[in-house]
Order: C-alpha cells, then structure tokens, then sequence
C-alpha cells in the first residue's frame, strides 16, 4: 500500500491536470484538449446539457477552466468583472471588478479569456486594464493599466488573454513605450517593455516557445510578426505582415515554423526561423482568410475557416489545400478534442462535430444551441469559442453560459 500509494496520487493528480484549461486555447495555446474516451457522434438534439447559468454578463470573454471552476469575464451595468462559476453545477462562486465598461457597435462588454496560474487569475479588461485575483475568492492582488503603458485601446478592445512564462505574465499594450511588456506576476512590477518594438495593439494572444536556446514570445500586430526574448524584452526576430483593419488569430509555431492568418482578405504567411534567428519566407496565400474563428495544427495540417473558401484544411510546411467545404457550415470558431474538431457557426450556434482528417469533411454530428440570448447587439454574433474541459462542452451567447457531457460515459 506504500508504494501504491504516491502512484494513484501521482496518477490522480496527471488525470486532474490533464483536464484543466487554463487560458486561452490551452496551457500550450495549440486548442488542442489531450483528453480521450468523448463521445464521436450525438443525439439528434446534441448532448446533455449539465446546467445553464444565465448570469455570466455581457461580452465575448471565454473560459478557462482549473481545478473545477470556470473563470470568464462579463459585463453587469457599466462594469467588466471576473468571474468564477462551479463546473459541475453551473453555480457562480464569485465575481470581482476588473474594469469599466467598453462599449462598442459590435456588443459590449469584455473580450479576454481569463488565465489561471499558481492559484491567482489573470485578466485584461476591454479597456486594458490588467487584473491579479486570488483564485479561490477573488481577492484582488494588483493591477495595472495598458495606457500607462503606451498603449491605446483598439477600436474593438484589448482582446488578448495574458500570457503566463515562468515567473512572468506577458501582455501587449502596444504603443511608443514597447509593444510587449512583462510583470513579476505576483508582485504586479513591470519587469521589461520591448522598447525596440512600437506597433500598436491588435488582438491576437502571444505564445510562448522555446528556439534557438531562448524562450520566445511570438506576437502578431497589423504591421509585422515578431519573437521577443521572454528574458528581457529585446526583439529576437520580426518580419513584415501586411494586415487590415483588425489583425485576430494567435501564431502557430512548430520546428521553427510560424504561421499566421488574417481576415479581410488578408490571408495567410509562413515564414521559418532560422539557427540565427535570420526569417525566411516560406509560404503567403489567400486560401486561409481566417477572421476570428481561430487556425489549429493537428498532425502537420491547419484547419480552421477561410472567408474565401469556408471550412479549410491545408498542409503546414507548404501551405498546400488538402480540402475545402463551404456548404455545410458557415463561418465560425473551432476547438479540437479527442481527434475530433468541434466548428460552432457565428449566425446560428450551430455546432458541428468532425474527424480531425486531412483527407475530407467528415461529419459526425450537429446540434443549435439553446437557448440563445435576446441581449446581444445586432451586430454581435456567436463569437465565444467552445472548450472542452474534464468531459465537459462550454459553450457562451453573452450572458447565457451553457454545459454539456461529452464525456462518453
């Protein structure tokens, strides 16, 4: 029993961690979830749904979820908090004030996910105020304010979710001041801004990778794409990208490989990092014209959809279509979990379950999602992307937070 003993703890603890999804598009930022045994095809009217919280606030904030809690963001008045919701009965646990209100003619209300790390929650308001609350309450350790930093609020809000490298939380205020900055995530001291990096602000998230023995923090802007040493700040690499209007999806790395996309028939670029940082274009096209709805890379191929051609799947290192499917789902976001790909429409909330194949569409089931919100501005759409989480589905249209089993069991 003493040898066993620290194996099932040990085990406990793997299957627990294995669960979590601590930010936005999980701790490794790939929207892949490693959890196994899901369901592969549903009833007619979807999966069961556990519970509905109808008081999640205003916004498009995500989810994070860490030791059986849902972390999210919403508006309530003319206030952003972060809050906190019981996984396993829907019912909130408590919220906390991360900043004003931000309105704008696509829906107000904040558009972060949350990040948990080492017990404390980290979260950008849409007017780019940073907060660090204890998980377990809320208690608020310390902010600070994108502004002071240099930075402007975008014309849709600050969007990213923080960052967490090491002892360090990463955020992208933008401006004249740098356009990356780090704080000691527990004190709240900035520790270093990226001086010789000045464009503004998009809403992509950084990732963090380790090349070229550094840790790197890649980072997409309207004007370049670049890789920031996550030890002091200095620019490692940056390269031009031509973006419009509003520059959204987070970079995908692999074996010293970027990718990026854009909306607004913007597309896509390649470009590979080199032994001595120097960047090499591999690859630009328009066949992923991904808006918001997010690119994931499974087993060498990207997918995600391309206002050009819909449903998209492409070969990573050469960019190469494999398949393209316009007709049976409209524009949207997509998550990965347990080889397969879950698309939920903007329009309708439709979600749609497919085999992660580069080999062609494969449909396995469909449901709509209800109840949808009569809350949501007229020009706001279903824009929270779905999570998977300990066999759960979460799902968000503003104020109304929806859960379901996918667990298979």
């Amino acid at each position: 029993m003493t040898r066993l003993a620290p194996l099932l703890s040990l085990t406990l603890l793997t299957a627990a961690s294995a669960a979590d999804w601590p930010t936005f598009r999980g701790a490794d930022r790939s929207d892949i979830s490693q959890e196994t045994g899901l369901l592969k095809t549903w009833p007619a009217d979807g999966p069961k749904r556990v519970w509905l919280n109808e008081d999640a606030g205003l916004g498009y904030s995500g989810f994070a979820v860490v030791g059986g809690t849902v972390y999210t963001m919403g508006a309530r008045d003319a206030v952003e908090y972060v809050i906190a919701i019981d996984a396993e009965t829907g019912k909130e646990k408590w919220s906390a004030e991360s900043g004003a209100l931000l309105t704008n003619g696509w829906g107000d209300g904040p558009r972060a996910t949350p990040t948990v790390d080492d017990g404390k929650v980290y979260a950008l308001s849409g007017k780019g105020i940073l907060v660090c609350l204890e998980a377990t309450a809320g208690k608020e350790l310390w902010r600070a304010s994108m502004t002071d930093l240099g930075g402007k609020v975008p014309g849709w809000g600050y969007c990213e979710s923080p960052l967490i490298v090491g002892d360090l939380v990463v955020v992208t205020p933008g401006g004249s001041q740098g356009t990356l900055a780090a704080f000691d995530k527990k004190s709240g001291a900035k520790t270093w801004q990226s001086k010789d990096w000045m464009d503004a602000a998009q809403y992509a998230s950084a990732i963090a990778v380790e090349h070229n023995g550094a840790k790197q923090i890649i980072q997409l802007t309207m004007k370049s794409i670049a890789g920031v040493n996550a030890a002091n700040g200095d620019v490692l690499w940056r390269t031009e990208f031509p973006g419009k209007t509003a520059v959204i999806p987070t970079p995908i790395f692999s074996a010293g490989q970027v990718f990026v996309a854009a909306g607004y028939g913007v597309g896509c670029k390649s470009v590979k990092i080199g032994a001595d940082n120097a960047v090499s274009d591999v690859y630009a096209n328009t066949d992923m014209v991904n808006h918001h709805g997010g690119v994931i890379l499974h087993e060498g191929h990207l997918y995600g959809y391309s206002d050009k051609g819909g449903w998209t799947c492409m070969d990573f290192k050469t960019g190469e279509v494999k398949w393209q499917e316009k007709q049976a789902l409209g524009k949207g976001a997509i998550h990965c979990a347990g080889g397969m790909f879950y698309l939920l429409e903007e329009n309708t909330g439709t979600l749609v379950l497919i085999a992660a194949s580069p080999d062609a569409w494969k449909e396995k089931a469909r449901f709509t999602l209800s109840p949808q919100t009569t809350q949501r501005n007229p020009k706001g759409k279903v824009w929270t992307h779905p999570v998977i989480s300990g066999g759960k589905l979460f799902l968000r249209d503003q104020e109304l937070l929806s859960c379901f089993d996918v667990s298979g069991k």
